[in-house]
């Protein structure tokens, strides 16, 4: 699945089925400009500069902007991205009503009379179900792509979606506003910005629900359900009873000594390619050893000296 034109898809369907009104309109905006906008002043005003590449979410902000909460949008300017090649729709919002509205967004805030730039989420943006439903949406209008293989793809790209942040306390607590809808979502730094993601497509499928995106989740089920089946048509067909239950017997082996580990010094606890592996066993527990090693780009025998070792560790834990 092109991962563009699904990313779309789905900025697409939030913005026709968004649910307005004052609370979620602040709520949207104020993630929105936290992914894709910046602060600037004029004449001493304070303001704010909105960019995006999907015309469809430029207007829908500009128009969220004015008719919902009042306040004046200037002129819209197109320019090219010199990274993607891309063209970016840019609008700004500098007036007498603006640095009001920032501080309503949580992103000014008022230190006896000084103004300054606050990182964290305000709490009556989130304080309802509702509001933080709608500020998961406001982020990934801004800073939010998504990847799904395509349905009659073979090659071993897997789910993955993604949210950039320009600053890591913004970043943090945006992965707290997704654990209170029970996700675990994994947060890490990429250049300059910080990167809230999803590898499952569980989650993703969870997430999509959330920001009412129903389309696409019965698109991405469909996918799912047609690789599945797939891969356990072709599991039959390249390997005998003896090499599954011998792969079956291995892989709730390496499941067993996975979760030995990380219910006792937690998983964060292995380096990083142990780590990896660990997550990638955890998130297909009937993949074979060279599906996973494909996935994570090594060798099967790298993969199996790994696995190895993560079960060396769970036994010296569980004789502890």
């Amino acid at each position: 699945m092109n991962f563009t034109n699904f990313t779309e898809e789905i900025k697409a369907e939030i913005v026709n089925n968004f649910v307005g009104g004052r609370q979620n309109s602040l709520s949207a905006l104020s993630a929105f400009i936290r992914t894709s906008g910046s602060l600037i002043i004029e004449n001493g005003v304070y303001g704010f500069e909105l960019s995006t590449e999907s015309q469809l979410t430029a207007h829908f902000f500009a128009e969220l902007i004015e008719n919902c909460l009042g306040v004046a949008v200037d002129g819209f300017s197109s320019s090219s991205d010199a990274v993607s090649g891309k063209d970016k729709l840019t609008f700004t919002c500098v007036n007498g009503d603006t640095e009001e509205l920032l501080k309503e967004l949580g992103i000014l805030n008022d230190d006896d009379g000084k103004l300054f730039l606050d990182f964290t989420i305000k709490s009556s943006l989130t304080d309802t179900e509702e509001s933080r439903a709608a500020y998961v949406k406001g982020a990934f209008l801004g800073g939010g792509s998504c990847t799904i293989p395509d349905i009659d793809s073979r090659s071993h790209t897997g789910y993955h979606l993604e949210v950039v942040f320009r600053n890591k306390v913004t970043a943090q607590e945006f992965s707290s506003v997704l654990c209170s809808f029970d996700f675990l979502p994994k947060l890490v730094n990429r250049k300059d910005c910080a990167v809230v993601y999803f590898k499952s497509r569980e989650a993703i499928s969870d997430i999509l629900s959330v920001m009412d995106a129903e389309v696409c989740l019965e698109k991405l089920d469909k996918i799912a359900e047609h690789r599945d089946e797939a891969n356990n048509a072709n599991r039959v067909n390249n390997c005998s009873v003896s090499n599954i239950d011998k792969a079956v017997t291995a892989s709730a082996k390496q499941v067993y000594a996975i979760e030995t580990i990380s219910s006792t010094v937690g998983l964060q606890s292995l380096d990083e390619p142990l780590f990896s592996v660990a997550e990638s066993r955890l998130a297909d527990k009937n993949a074979s050893m060279q599906e996973l090693a494909d996935r994570l780009n090594i060798s099967k025998s790298c993969i199996n000296h790994r696995m190895r070792k993560i079960i060396e560790i769970a036994n010296s834990l569980s004789q502890d």
